[in-house]
C-alpha cells in the first residue's frame, strides 16, 4: 500500500493538538481558545481523509483546500496561545512548524493537482 505522507503528518498534527488542548484545559484553565485550536487543527486531516473519498477531482481539490484553510487558522491560534504565554516558545515554535509543512504540503499537492484537471 502506497504510504501517504500528508495523511500521516495530519493525523500526529491532530495528536499534538488534542495533547496541547488538553494540557491548556487541565493547566491554564484556559477553554475558549484551546476549543478553537482543538476544532481548527484536528480538521486538518479530517478533510484529507474526506478527500481520499472524493467524488471527483475537483471535489478532491475542494476538501484539500478546506483543510488547507483550517490549517492556517490552526497556525493563527498557535501564534495567539505563543504571544499571550499560553504555551511557551519552544512548543509554540515546534507546532508551529508541524503546522507550516502541512500548508505547504497542501498548497503543493493542490497545485498539482489543479494543473493535472488542465
Amino acid at each position: 500500500m502506497k504510504e501517504n505522507i500528508v495523511k500521516e503528518k495530519s493525523f500526529l498534527f491532530a495528536k499534538r493538538i488534542v495533547k496541547c488542548c488538553k494540557f491548556l484545559q487541565e493547566h491554564k484553565n484556559e477553554f475558549i481558545l484551546s476549543k478553537q485550536l482543538l476544532r481548527s487543527g484536528t480538521s486538518i486531516g479530517v478533510m484529507i481523509r474526506e478527500a481520499e473519498m472524493a467524488e471527483s477531482k475537483k471535489d478532491f481539490i475542494h476538501k484539500l483546500y478546506v483543510g488547507l484553510k483550517e490549517a492556517n487558522e490552526a497556525d493563527y491560534w498557535i501564534d495567539l496561545l505563543k504571544e499571550t504565554g499560553y504555551i511557551d516558545s519552544e512548543n509554540g515554535n515546534s507546532l508551529k512548524e508541524d503546522c507550516q509543512e502541512l500548508i505547504k504540503l497542501l498548497i503543493s499537492i493542490t497545485k498539482t493537482m489543479k494543473l493535472k484537471i488542465k
